[in-house]
This record gives C-alpha cells, sequence and structure tokens, in this order.
C-alpha cells in the first residue's frame, strides 16, 4: 500500500513535520495511533475543521487509528494560538452536547468501529483531576520559559496582555499528547500549522520524559490566494450542520470558489485521484465553472449526503441557469419585511402581487417557505426565491 504521507504530500497537506525520515518508515510499516484535537466551542464543526477530517480518512484508510481529543479540559482555559482575545469557558454538560454533534458529523467521514476504528476521548477526563504540585515535578520541569515566549501563539498575544491562564495551554496540550501516549500507544500529532509550537511540545515532551519516539506533523491552513482563512462569509461561518448552514449555501460556497483556489480546493478536500483534478483545471477561462461544480457537488455530498447534493446543485443550475453568478439586487434601508423585499427588488410588481405570490407558498428565503405575510428580513443580505426560476441575492441598504 502506498505510503499515506506520500499521499498527503502530493496533494498538499504537509506544512512541518520532525524526524521526518523516522515518521515515513513507521507510517510505511505499521498502524499508527495519531490523534488531532477539536475545539467544543460550538455544537457542530466548520470548514475550519475540514481538512483535518480529510486528513483523518486519508490516515485511516491506510490502516492508521484516529483517535479524537476533545478539549474539554483546555476548552475551559481558553488556546490563545491565532487569536487576539481570550475563549469563554464551558460546562461539562455544554461539551458533552457538543461532542455528541461532533461524532455524528465526523461519522461521515471517518469509521468508529471494526479495525483500527477512531475513538473518542475527552481530556477533561485527565485534566480536571490533576494535581498542581505533581503536574510541575512532572511536567513544568521539561519547560524553558524562554522559549516558550518565543512561539507565536504567545508572542501575538504579549501586547495586549496573555494571562497566566492561557500561558498554561502549551504545558496541557503537550500533556494530552504524554497521556494519550501512555493509555493508547499515540505517537503522532497533526493539526493546522496554527498549532505548530504546541504539537511540537507534546512530541518533545514524550521523549524527554517517555525517552520513547513521538511525532508531529502541521498541515497548510485553508487559506485563499489571498491569505484569508476559507470558511467564513457575511452571516459569519460555513457550518457543516444544516440548521446553520443549509445544503444549498454550503453548495454555493464552494461553487464560488475563486478561479484560482479551485485546484488547491480539490486537492485537499476531495478523494479525486489527481489526474481528474489536472483535468479539470487544465483550462482557465470560463471552463473552470466545471471544477467548481465538481468541487461543491463533492463536499456537499461528503456532509450532507447525495441527495441533497443533487438537491442543491438542481436549485443552483435553476438560479444560474448553469452558470454564472446569482443577480444582487440593492433594496433600500426602510424595507422590513420580506413581502416589502419582494416589491423592492422587482420580483413582485404590487404589495397585492407578493402578498398572493406568499399566500400560494412560492416564496422562499434560503431554504424556508416563508407563510406569513409580516416576516421581517433575516438580515442584510439572504436569498429570495419565487418558485423555482427566480433567485436572487436581496442586499438591504
Amino acid at each position: 500500500m502506498k505510503n499515506v504521507m506520500d499521499t498527503l504530500r502530493e496533494r498538499g497537506f504537509i506544512k512541518q513535520t520532525v524526524f521526518e525520515e523516522e515518521l515515513y518508515e513507521k507510517l510505511g510499516k505499521e498502524s499508527v495511533s495519531f490523534y488531532i484535537g477539536f475545539d467544543p466551542t460550538a455544537d457542530s464543526l466548520h470548514v475550519g475543521h475540514f481538512m483535518q477530517l480529510i486528513a483523518m480518512k486519508h490516515m485511516q484508510d491506510a490502516g492508521h487509528r484516529p483517535i479524537v481529543l476533545i478539549g474539554g479540559g483546555t476548552g475551559m482555559i481558553g488556546d490563545p494560538s491565532g487569536r487576539t482575545d481570550m475563549r469563554s469557558m464551558m460546562t461539562r454538560e455544554t461539551v458533552k452536547y457538543h461532542v455528541e454533534c461532533f461524532k455524528k458529523q465526523m461519522a461521515r467521514f471517518i469509521r468508529f468501529d471494526g479495525e483500527n476504528g477512531a475513538i473518542v476521548v475527552d481530556n477533561a477526563d485527565w485534566l480536571m483531576s490533576l494535581n498542581y504540585i505533581d503536574f510541575l515535578r512532572e511536567v513544568g520541569v521539561h519547560f524553558s520559559v524562554n522559549k516558550m515566549l518565543t512561539a507565536e501563539c504567545y508572542r501575538s498575544r504579549m501586547e495586549k496582555g496573555l494571562t497566566f491562564l492561557e500561558f498554561n495551554y502549551m504545558l496541557m496540550q503537550a500533556y494530552d499528547f504524554l497521556v494519550l501516549h501512555q493509555k493508547y500507544g499515540c505517537s503522532l500529532e497533526l493539526g493546522g500549522d496554527d498549532q505548530w509550537s504546541n504539537i511540537l511540545a507534546g512530541a518533545d515532551l514524550i521523549r524527554r520524559k517517555e525517552q520513547k519516539p513521538a511525532y508531529a506533523m502541521t498541515f497548510t491552513l485553508l487559506t485563499t490566494s489571498e491569505g484569508k482563512k476559507m470558511g467564513k462569509t457575511a452571516k459569519g461561518a460555513v457550518w457543516l450542520d444544516e440548521n446553520k448552514t443549509s445544503p444549498y449555501e454550503f453548495y454555493q460556497y464552494w461553487r464560488n470558489t475563486a478561479d484560482s483556489d479551485v485546484e488547491k480546493c480539490l486537492k485537499l478536500l476531495t478523494f479525486l485521484p489527481l489526474d481528474e483534478i489536472a483535468s479539470l483545471c487544465e483550462h482557465k477561462d470560463e471552463r473552470i465553472n466545471r471544477a467548481k461544480e465538481v468541487l461543491a457537488f463533492e463536499l456537499t455530498g461528503m456532509v450532507h449526503g447525495e441527495e441533497k447534493a443533487l438537491s442543491a446543485q438542481a436549485q443552483a443550475k435553476a438560479a444560474f441557469g448553469g452558470e454564472g453568478e446569482m443577480p444582487v439586487k440593492n433594496v433600500p434601508a426602510t424595507v422590513e419585511t420580506v413581502l416589502g423585499a419582494l416589491v423592492a427588488s422587482g420580483i413582485c410588481k404590487s404589495n397585492g402581487e407578493a402578498r398572493r405570490l406568499i399566500e400560494q407558498g412560492g416564496v422562499s428565503v434560503g431554504e424556508t417557505k416563508v407563510t406569513d405575510i409580516n416576516m421581517p428580513v433575516p438580515g442584510k443580505e439572504f436569498i429570495l426565491h419565487k418558485g423555482k426560476k427566480v433567485h436572487v441575492k436581496v442586499v438591504i441598504g
């Protein structure tokens, strides 16, 4: 079987590793238990988690065992990486509920049964009962404050103020790796490149304390060609939960991927063969739209199932006539109801026509059918559908 590191490298995942040759050899000849951490700060995963889920599937398909670490304990502290503020803390009950939501979504990507089936663990199980003095003696002794302060996750917070609570995060994450190594034989931690310092600290702790091999590997962050993180819209994050981001909105997000980002996204986020991706992205003119449709369909199918992906695709084709972007209608800030938006956007010629259309069930906002003629507009931007053929993006203001 092909070494999974070759697969990950060819598709553009790998950013940094340590003991690379040693790790490559290990992944090629035995099943390796690895882990990726997820912050349980919401009841759904989002597009920012996508690469980790895909990487876990590549690893599991190659015979390695995923360990999903839920940061129920570290989530009560807050990871300072990539942030300029402090995360809010959560109760154990909230974390438990979020874990159940995560597991349902992850089950579309990885297996939780059979040989090398994934397991889910919560670091609150060991962090909440830690004895502080013992922790300092056993773990703290292996960390240099001077070295920690050179880590980007801390340097970026120093000017605004870094709490001692957050300063402990690196030690906690390193300790997680140590516990997983001792309990489950875990020898590899994976994650986004913004986690490099924390991941490296864990591998280093195991090598120092246990005198055993441990490895770190980080992935390229999912960003646009302009360097901005993908997965954000005017409405906020693009979620995997259809109640937060509908299958149609999810499909449309990927359908609107910039031309320069399509090939990268197909390599990182789908399982299509590389030669097929190269063929799809061979032309940089209007023919790149076919690659965008494939990207949108593949990802929507993975997250929401083929039936909803087909429905989203059909809805998009109806809206765009197969190509181009959805027409945008700017309406005055005084418009407060969907009925008013129908008239102001020119979809309906009068209030009477708009009222009849709503009463007949012919109007939807996103995927929600409008049944109340007094329904307020859902925000400054929304998609308005008249029947199956008229679809416009309404922008208020």
